[in-house]
């Protein structure tokens, strides 16, 4: 790679519906995060192409109340901004089987900090909203909407309301500035509002999140319109290719816009990385038929989720911007920005648990009240309670998980468990959701300890493999290769033996899971559906990338 190009993606792994403001020469990114907790991720960087987690907006359970919400409900596309001192973040709360869905706004003065309760913003419909501060410091909530004339299915239009600075509550009339039945654009949402040049551009992401994914744009002279949409429409997308392709990006989309210091422009925006892999099962699995044919797409799969891609733009003589790159779509090499490189602090591959508080990549499914884990009980190890939840279930189970952020990679973990009864289980999980998931746990079988790997393939346990087992530490390991793993465990860390090799991975694939998230891989420990006083100790646990 060149001096003066960087490699996408900038943020590996699931951290999809990237939003991007600067402050100074400082940048900051919030993604989506949907049923995990700690949520809205929070990111910082001086250079734009290297980002550090500086902390998750929605820290504390009692902030926003989403437990009732299966893996891709949640915490949707967010809106970050800054004005006068002050973060805003905007964002789409979906629950209860999108039966109910608020936007609400957070606030912070520090955005590494404790941000804001949210604030449910009353009438505001529609999702993946964004904000718009005008010269008179006025704030203009710009979201989307279904309109009662409906033309075709996914008919949306946009549309601006101003919020009260201390209410954040809607006043005054609703202005609907674009219709998108003008270019029939479909799936129409995450609007974003710019003032360049005098003029005002609203930029959209449109297609849906698959494989017609796009970004489109429209100009105005005014805010409120009429905005005219750009004649190069999507100005961002790799529609026209299938999903493996020479490029090995595909599905890009959703982005938003910044400007450097120096007066550069660059697109933030979700991709993905497609791998090809004929599914052992393919009808048993069920994926997404509606985006496969027989000789298109059928063996393509990705595991790691919707991730962070970045796109030099330029403005051209008419006025409106393009992709500055040799082909319009986004590859994995790209121009760097003119910023000084800056790269953060690289993160320890092994996590002790030696501190008072879990590092920030550490996520759980859905929040809880009361928490499961403990980083003070025994020194040194993360103590885990037995709930009686299993990973299969709606409710939160006792779990905490990372991303998976490599096709390539390899995982372990160091773990003392006694179980006492059948259902009592504890170890390694890596999940898409709770329908589709590999388990290596420790478990009693026949009244004698032994190491089992299952697969879940739309809710239903499979088991794949095992292991006798003694009592005392247990070490657990996941090898990643694509879209195959390998399970292994042993008695001593240097004592690996099999217990299963070449596990189809697909089955973690978004496609063949469904939903909008990633793999997550991390500690589990559940005593199946009994109350139980067991618990499980982890020493240590280790994520190294074996090739990027």
């Amino acid at each position: 790679m060149k001096n003066d190009t960087f490699r996408n993606p900038i943020i590996k792994g699931g951290y999809p519906d990237p939003s991007v403001c600067r402050v100074g020469d400082d940048y900051y990114m919030v993604t989506s995060s949907f049923s995990y907790f700690p949520g809205l991720p929070v990111f910082k960087s001086r250079d734009l192409v290297h980002w550090e987690q500086i902390g998750n907006a929605i820290s504390r359970p009692s902030q926003l109340d989403y437990r009732n919400c299966d893996s891709s409900e949640g915490l949707w596309a967010a809106t970050i901004r800054y004005h006068k001192g002050m973060f805003y973040i905007v964002n789409t709360l979906d629950v209860q089987g999108r039966t109910y869905r608020y936007n609400f706004i957070l606030t912070s003065k520090d955005p590494a900090g404790e941000w804001s309760d949210a604030v449910i913003i009353k009438g505001a419909d529609g999702i993946d909203p964004s904000l718009y501060f005008d010269e008179e410091g006025r704030i203009w909530y710009c979201g989307n909407m279904i309109p009662e004339d409906l033309k075709y299915p996914t008919h949306k239009m946009i549309y601006l309301c101003e919020l009260d600075r201390n209410t954040f509550q809607f006043i005054g009339r609703r202005h609907i500035i674009y219709d998108g039945n003008v270019d029939h654009s479909l799936f129409m949402e995450a609007p974003h509002i710019y003032h360049v040049q005098g003029m005002y551009y609203l930029m959209t992401a449109c297609g849906g999140t698959q494989t017609n994914h796009c970004v489109n744009i429209c100009r105005s002279k005014s805010l409120f319109g009429p905005y005219e949409p750009c004649p190069r429409n999507p100005i961002v997308t790799n529609r026209g290719l299938r999903l493996i392709n020479d490029l090995g990006v595909a599905v890009t989309g959703h982005g938003d816009l910044v400007q450097t210091q120096e007066g550069e422009w660059y697109m933030l925006l979700l991709g993905i990385r497609p791998y090809e892999q004929e599914i052992d099962d393919y009808e048993r699995y069920q994926p997404r038929k509606w985006i496969r044919t027989p000789d298109r797409n059928r063996n393509a799969q990705f595991n790691l989720g919707r991730e962070v891609f970045m796109v030099p733009i330029a403005w051209d003589y008419d006025g409106w911007p393009l992709v500055d790159n040799h082909n319009g779509m986004v590859n994995l090499e790209e121009r760097r920005p003119g910023l000084s490189y800056n790269r953060p602090p690289l993160h320890s591959r092994v996590d002790n648990f030696e501190d008072e508080s879990l590092d920030m990549i550490w996520c759980m499914r859905r929040p809880v009240q009361t928490p499961f884990h403990d980083l003070t009980q025994r020194p040194g190890y993360l103590r885990m309670e037995l709930l009686p939840v299993k990973l299969e279930d709606m409710e939160t189970p006792a779990m905490l998980v990372r991303r998976q952020q490599h096709y390539n990679f390899q995982a372990a973990l160091a773990m003392e468990f006694e179980p006492l009864r059948d259902g009592e289980e504890a170890g390694l999980v890596l999940t898409q959701n709770e329908r589709f998931s590999f388990l290596l746990v420790k478990e009693i079988h026949r009244g004698k300890p032994r190491i089992s790997c299952y697969r879940v393939v739309n809710g239903t346990r499979e088991l794949i493999g095992c292991s006798e087992i003694g009592s005392g530490r247990v070490y657990l390991f996941v090898e990643g290769s694509e879209g195959r793993y390998d399970f292994y465990c042993g008695s001593k860390e240097r004592d690996k033996r099999v217990v299963v090799l070449g596990a189809d991975g697909s089955i973690l694939s978004t496609l063949v899971a469904d939903g909008y998230v990633g793999t997550y891989l991390g500690m589990y420990a559940s005593s199946g559906h009994e109350k139980s006083k067991n618990h499980a100790d982890f020493d240590w646990f280790r994520y190294e990338i074996i090739e990027d």
